[in-house]
C-alpha cells in the first residue's frame, strides 16, 4: 500500500503541477501531507519489537519530525539561505547595471543571432558544469543570460532548457554526484577494487554523443526563436537603454563596472575553489556589493525590498520540496516504490535489464532523490539483474545516464531545480513541459549509443 501510496503522490503532484491546477508550492506540501497521513495507517511502528503492529497515531505524530528533519526541511535549508543571498547579490548587480556592457559585449561577439546565442548557452552551461555542482552552474549561467534573453525577446524557458540539458548531460562526469554515488553503491555490494573512473569510461562515448545533441537541440531552439521573434528583438536591444526609467537611472554604478565585475570573479572563484558552502560565499559578497554599490543604509534597505518578493518565492517554494521528500523518505514510501518497480519485471526480460534501467532512467529522476536511488535501488536492481547473469556494474552504467543526471534539472526532488526555475523566472510545469521531452530524447540516445558501443553488455 505504501508503494501505490507513493506513486499517487508523485503522479498526482504532477498533474496537479503541469497542468497549472496548483502551484508548486501547494502541490509540494498538500499532496504528501495528505497521502503521508494516510500512510500511517500502514506503517509498522517497530519492526523489530512489535513485527506487524502499527500505531496510526504515533506514526502521524512523526510527521511532523519527518517534514522538519535531515531528509526533509533540514536537508535544504542550508541551500535556502543560498538562495536569499545570491538573489540579492545579482539584484544589486543588475539594479547597479553591471550586465548592461556584458551583454553588449556578448552581442558584438555571437550578433543577435538566436541560433549562436542558443549554441554559446549550451557550451558555458558545459564548461561551467565542469565543477560537478548545479547549483553553481545555474547562479553563474543564468543571471549572466536572461538579460540578453530579455533584450532579445528570447523565451526564458528556452534558456532553462538549454541550461538545464547541458549541465544534466555534463553531471554524468566521474565527479558528479549520481556516477560516484553508483559506483560507491555497487564497490560495496560487489568488493571490487575498480575505481570510479574505470567505471564511468565505457560510457565516456556516449557522453560525448549526448553533448553533440544538447549542442544541436540549442540550435534548433534557437532557430524556432529566430523564427519566432523575427526583428522585433533587434529593435529592442537597440532601444534598451531608453527603456530605463528614471528611478534605475538612479541606480546604476558606471563608474564601480570594473569593481563590480571583480567581485562576480571572486564569487565565482571562491564557489568553485574555496570550499565554503555557497550560502557563505553569497551572505560575504552580497555584503560586500551592498557596501560598495549602496553604502547608504535607506538606499540599500530599498534594494533589498525590491527583491524580497523574488527571494521569499523562490525559498518558500524549496522548504515545500523539503517536506515532500521528507514525507515520501519517512514514511518508507520510496523504499516500496522501488521493491515495487522490481516484482513487476519479467524473468524473460531479465537479460535486458541494463537496458530496462537505462530507458527508466530519467523518468525515475521525478521518483526517487540521488540517496534513495543510488544506495537503496541501485544495489537491489543489480543484484537482480546478476540473477539474469548481467553484470550489476552495467546496470549502474545504464542509471547515470539519465538517473538525476540528464533528469536532475527537471526534478522536483532536488535544490537545484528550483533555483534554475526561480532564476529564469519560469514556472516548474512549464520548465517540465518543455525540458522533460527532450531531456529524455539526450538520455535514450546516450543509452543507445553505450550499448551500441559495448559500453553496456546486454
Amino acid at each position: 500500500m505504501l508503494a501505490v501510496l507513493g506513486f499517487l503522490t508523485v503522479i498526482i503532484m504532477l498533474v496537479l503541477i503541469m497542468t497549472k491546477k496548483a502551484s508548486p508550492l501547494v502541490a509540494l506540501i498538500v499532496v504528501p501531507v495528505v497521502t503521508g497521513i494516510i500512510a500511517c495507517a500502514f506503517i509498522v511502528t517497530d519492526p523489530e519489537a512489535a513485527p506487524g503492529v502499527v500505531d496510526f497515531v504515533a506514526n502521524f505524530k512523526s510527521l511532523g519530525g519527518m517534514i522538519t528533519g535531515s531528509k526533509g526541511i533540514g536537508s535544504v535549508a542550508a541551500t535556502g539561505v543560498m538562495f536569499i543571498f545570491s538573489i540579492l547579490f545579482f539584484g544589486i548587480l543588475t539594479d547597479a547595471g553591471t550586465f548592461r556592457p556584458i551583454i553588449k559585449g556578448i552581442l558584438n561577439m555571437v550578433g543577435t543571432d538566436p541560433v549562436k546565442i542558443g549554441i554559446g548557452t549550451a557550451l558555458l552551461a558545459a564548461i561551467v558544469h565542469l565543477d560537478g555542482s548545479g547549483a553553481v552552474t545555474f547562479l553563474i549561467c543564468v543571471p549572466a543570460l536572461l538579460p540578453l534573453y530579455d533584450a532579445l525577446g528570447m523565451k526564458r524557458t528556452t534558456l532553462a532548457t538549454i541550461v538545464a540539458l547541458s549541465a544534466g548531460t555534463m553531471n554524468v562526469l566521474p565527479w558528479g554526484g549520481p556516477t560516484i554515488r553508483a559506483h560507491t553503491a555497487l564497490a560495496a555490494m560487489a568488493g571490487t577494487e575498480a575505481t570510479v573512473t574505470e567505471f564511468f569510461m565505457p560510457v565516456l562515448p556516449a557522453v560525448i554523443v549526448g553533448l553533440v545533441c544538447d549542442f544541436v537541440i540549442a540550435a534548433f531552439l534557437g532557430m524556432r526563436e529566430k523564427k519566432r521573434i523575427g526583428a522585433v528583438a533587434l529593435q529592442a536591444v537597440g532601444h534598451a537603454e531608453q527603456e530605463l526609467t528614471d528611478e534605475q537611472k538612479e541606480l546604476l554604478r558606471p563608474h564601480l563596472f570594473v569593481v563590480n565585475v571583480i567581485l562576480i570573479i571572486l564569487a565565482i572563484v571562491s564557489l568553485l575553489f574555496s570550499g565554503f558552502a555557497p550560502a557563505v560565499v553569497f551572505m560575504v559578497f552580497y555584503v560586500l556589493a551592498t557596501l560598495i554599490n549602496y553604502p547608504k543604509v535607506s538606499v540599500s534597505k530599498a534594494r533589498v525590498d525590491a527583491h524580497a518578493k523574488e527571494a521569499l518565492m523562490m525559498c518558500s517554494v524549496l522548504f515545500a520540496a523539503g517536506c515532500f521528500t521528507g514525507i515520501m523518505q519517512g514514511t518508507g514510501m520510496i523504499t516500496e516504490m522501488a521493491a515495487a518497480l522490481i516484482s513487476i519485471i519479467p524473468n524473460a526480460l531479465g537479460e535486458f535489464f541494463p537496458l530496462i534501467v537505462g530507458i527508466i532512467g530519467m523518468p525515475a529522476s521525478l521518483l526517487f532523490d540521488p540517496d534513495s536511488f543510488y544506495y537503496g535501488v541501485l544495489p537491489v536492481l543489480a543484484e537482480t539483474a546478476e540473477g539474469f547473469g548481467v553484470v550489476g556494474a552495467d546496470v549502474g552504467r545504464a542509471a547515470i545516464l539519465g538517473q538525476m543526471t540528464v533528469g536532475f534539472p527537471c526534478s522536483p526532488l532536488t535544490a537545484s531545480t528550483f533555483l534554475l526555475v526561480g532564476l529564469s523566472g519560469v514556472d516548474l510545469g512549464e520548465h517540465q513541459k518543455h525540458t522533460i521531452p527532450l531531456a529524455w530524447l539526450v538520455s535514450l540516445i546516450m543509452v543507445a549509443v553505450a550499448v551500441i558501443i559495448g559500453g553496456i553488455a546486454i
